[in-house]
């Protein structure tokens, strides 16, 4: 049977002489998902938090029914364990893998695991963020995340990859140091559906990114400028000649942005 694992501290001396998939099976905390096929939790060694998503197998009606939707099915936790170690070679800080394991060949029933250690103490880009149309933003901090935000889309779509959950909840922001614009600390999380393609991705994929991005920052008081900053940063050019070069996207993303904030609006009145 295929089979990889990796342990590193300090779970290579903690599982030593054991079965990886069965002390993962066996990990006891706070469970945060449990779905068919996949469970993830939270829970500690020495005082230190971890987190572990356990995949199973979603079978084949699963996967059928995510192609016949024109979705990439999540298999195993492969996906995350690559994209973690490709925004690490990008520069883009992410949380830190400390065990994975994957074993057998059939996707449907692919038995797997990650184990990352907790980002702390941070806050969601969306929850710091949530306040700022109701009480003056520190302006200098508040550009400086644009920015950041801005970078980290960049690279990560100009180097094959993108997220396919790309939401200001899933940017977190360290808060040890009190973020400054000199110090702030960004780590993209929950990578269990990003892609690393293998060559320059068409544009659809990484311009859903940009639509969910858009679209999770549309009640958070962002004015024109702030649009303006966010588009001079990812495309790297000068925004006269972005405006122009990209009109088509730009005005496709409001459109797309409207159209899930629609959607999310149809979901809570349910």
């Amino acid at each position: 049977m295929k089979q990889t694992i990796i342990l590193r501290p300090p779970f290579d001396q903690l599982w030593a002489g054991l079965d990886p998939f069965d002390a993962a099976e066996a990990l006891q905390g706070h469970v945060l998902r449990e779905l068919e096929g996949r469970r993830t939790l939270r829970f500690e060694v020495d005082g230190r938090g971890y987190f572990a998503k356990i995949h199973r197998g979603v079978g084949w009606r699963e996967i059928f029914k995510n192609l016949v939707c024109l979705r990439l099915p999540v298999v195993g936790a492969r996906n995350e364990c690559l994209a973690i170690e490709h925004l690490g070679q990008l520069g883009v800080d992410t949380m830190r893998m400390v065990a994975f394991g994957e074993r057998g060949w059939n996707p449907a029933r692919r038995h797997s695991f990650i184990v990352t250690e907790e980002l702390a103490p941070t806050v969601s880009l969306e929850s710091f963020c949530r306040g700022w149309p109701s009480m003056s933003a520190d302006a200098a901090l508040k550009r400086a995340l644009i920015a950041r935000v801005a970078d980290i889309a960049r690279r990560m779509h100009g180097n094959r990859m993108n997220h396919r959950d790309f939401y200001l909840c899933h940017f977190l922001l360290h808060t040890e140091p009190l973020p400054t614009p000199a110090t702030l600390k960004l780590s993209v999380i929950d990578l269990h559906r990003a892609l690393i393609h293998e060559r320059m991705p068409a544009l659809r994929w990484w311009r859903k990114d940009l639509a969910g991005l858009y679209f999770s920052a549309l009640d958070i008081g962002l004015g024109r400028r702030d649009v303006l900053r966010f588009l001079r940063v990812y495309f790297d050019a000068p925004l006269r000649e972005t405006l122009r070069h990209q009109a088509r996207l730009l005005a496709w993303l409001q459109r797309e942005a409207a159209r899930l904030a629609k959607r999310e609006r149809r979901r809570a009145a349910l």
